[in-house]
Order: structure tokens, then sequence, then C-alpha cells
């Protein structure tokens, strides 16, 4: 008995510390789920929000003035006066050049001259007639005559008046291309004339698009000069044709340009919304890519929960929740890589400013 008790001692022994060995080796780590269990993770929240969301896509366009025309002599002449300067806002109807006129003034006086007194013959002819002592073929005779120089006064006139070239409408002009004195032939050019209240901008967007482009709708522009300021303009055209070549139909816009920054020829980035409504989103920092999949940590009293999500659309800084989330939980949307499921959680600060859509 004694000899069998002996022989068993040393296997007691070995089970004793193995037993000991095993508690030593999974105490730490019990330990250090405690701990870690037990610190929180400061992190800062913000609910589901509904909000409007909008749909784009963006063109390259050119600037382009709501009226413009280069200012040209219609007939030969001495540029007599000019009464602008480069650069100068005008209003419609005001002088621009004077040609030299002294002939064409001469001929209208005396075509005026005339038409006086072939009008007062032609009365005297009409007073014999009522009285029935004229002649029918001479007053009809008259009647032609006095007609005839009616005309030539109206058309020496018309000559008269285009040798004193107007502003046809409100603008701003370009440069002075003529100086007094100098001969001008028909059609040379004396400046440009711009109205830039009001800018056009054309853009070619792909066939696929024109379902959802209407007159009126609204659209951003943006220009290399102007980096941090966007122009609001609304569509106004919408070309009858698709471009057979390029599968694009021509768009046109007109943007409001009441502070003249605008100018034609520049290159326009013009951002369209196809389509606003109202989704469930998010922070984009807040959703975490695995593999295939997304999930967000959401804080419940204090506690990191772990939850999968279906995302849609992206914007820059926002993100489409299809489902996995309710509307206002709070989901973490900065220190989110530093939880685990199940993590205590210390909420700091406000919630970051609620996600709009695009205004």
């Amino acid at each position: 008995m004694e000899n069998q008790n002996a022989s068993r001692l040393p296997l007691i022994i070995l089970a004793v510390v193995l037993s000991a060995l095993i508690v030593y080796l999974q105490w730490p780590e019990e330990s250090a789920e405690q701990e870690r269990g037990a610190r929180q993770v400061t992190v800062k929240t913000s609910p589901v929000i509904r909000a409007e969301f909008s749909d784009e896509f963006e063109a390259l366009g050119t600037a382009n003035a709501n009226e413009q025309v280069m200012i040209t002599a219609q007939y030969s002449d001495i540029v007599q006066s000019i009464y602008f300067d480069d650069g100068d806002k005008v209003e419609r109807g005001d002088v621009l050049v004077q040609l030299a006129n002294a002939e064409e003034l001469a001929k209208v006086k005396e075509l005026q001259s005339n038409l006086d007194e072939a009008e007062s013959q032609l009365k005297r002819y009409n007073n014999l007639l009522d009285r029935n002592v004229g002649s029918i073929s001479q007053r009809d005779e008259q009647l032609s005559k006095t007609q005839s120089i009616r005309a030539q006064l109206k058309s020496a006139q018309a000559v008269l008046d285009n040798l004193t070239i107007k502003a046809p409408f409100a603008g701003q002009l370009g440069f002075r291309q003529v100086s007094v004195g100098a001969l001008i032939s028909n059609g040379d050019v004396i400046t440009s004339l711009d109205d830039l209240e009001t800018i056009k901008v054309d853009f070619a967007i792909p066939e696929r698009f024109l379902p959802t482009v209407s007159v009126g709708q609204t659209i951003t522009a943006r220009n290399v000069a102007y980096p941090d300021e966007s122009f609001k303009g609304t569509v106004t055209g919408i070309s009858s044709r698709v471009n057979s070549m390029t599968r694009t139909i021509q768009i046109r816009a007109k943007l409001p340009n009441m502070e003249g920054k605008l100018r034609p020829g520049m290159l326009m980035g013009i951002a369209i919304k196809r389509k606003v409504e109202e989704i469930m989103q998010l922070p984009e920092s807040a959703v975490i890519p695995f593999e295939d999949s997304h999930f967000v940590f959401v804080a419940e009293q204090g506690v990191a929960k772990r939850k999968p999500v279906i995302i849609g659309r992206r914007k820059p800084g926002i993100v489409e929740i299809i489902s996995g989330l309710d509307l206002a939980e709070d989901v973490v949307v900065e220190g989110a890589l530093k939880l685990r499921d199940g993590s205590q959680v210390k909420i700091i600060g406000d919630s970051p400013t609620t996600v709009k859509g695009d205004e």
C-alpha cells in the first residue's frame, strides 16, 4: 500500500505543477482583458440624420457676353471725332464716333428745301382743283415729284445718321481701334461692345443626361480665377439636336454678373443637380470598410457596439446609409479606429455640424 502511494506521488506533484502553470499563464491575459475593458476611449459622435442629397454631374463651358458686337463703319470716310476711351461703359444710343459729314449734311438741307418747295407747289395745284380751274395731270405730276424728293431726303438722312456711330445697347467697350483723322472703310472695326451684366455659358452634356435637365434648372459655375467662389445661374436653353459624332447635346445657361467678375472667353466648370432627395446619411469618417462590407460603431450608454451597414451613394464628406441604422442613433465619427465591440467610450465635445446637402 505504501509502495502504491509512493508510486502515485510523482503523478500528484506533476498534476499540481501543471495546474499552477495553467493558472499562472491565464492570469495575466484575464487581467489585461479586464484592464482593457475598463479603459475608456475618447470619441466624438454624430446622429444619423435625414437630409437633402443631390446627385450631380459636371461639364465644362465657355463664358460669353449676353450681347456682343464689333462696332464697324458702314461708309468710308474720315474720323472727325471720338467720344469714348478704352473700356468705357456706355448706354444705348450714346455717340461713339462722328465721321466727317459736311457733304451729307449739305445734301440733306438741299433736299429738305426742295421738298418744302415741292409740297408748297402741290398745295397750290390742289387748291386750283378744288376751284375746278386746275389740271389733274399737272397735280399728279407734282405729286410724283414731291414723293421722289421725299424718298431722296429719307435716303440722304439715313446716310447722314450712319455717319454718327452710336452704341446699339448698353455695355462695356473694348479697345479703340481708330484715331481722329484716320480714313476708315466700310466694315473696319472701331471697337467691341459687350453686355456683361449677364453671362451666357454654353456647354455640352452626354445624351443620357438629357431627361434630367430642363429650362429653369439651377446650375453652379466656377472659374480658376475665383477658386473659393461659385456663381449661381439657370438653364435658359437646350439645343434641339444631339451631336451625332460626340453623342452630346448643347445647353445654354445664364449667370448674373452685376459685379463684373466674369469675362467672355473664361473656362467655366459647371455642376448641375440632376436629382435632389432626402436620404439617411452620415459623415464619411464614421464608416469603416472591411473586405467587401462596411460597419460603424454606435455609442449606447457609454459602450461601443459594432453594427454592419449597407451604404449607397457618396459625396465628399457624406455617405448614404441604406440600412443597418436608425435615425438619431449616435455614431462614432472620430476615434472609431481605436474601438472594438464592447469598448468603453467617453463622448467629448459637441457633435460635428449636421451634414446637409448642397445649398
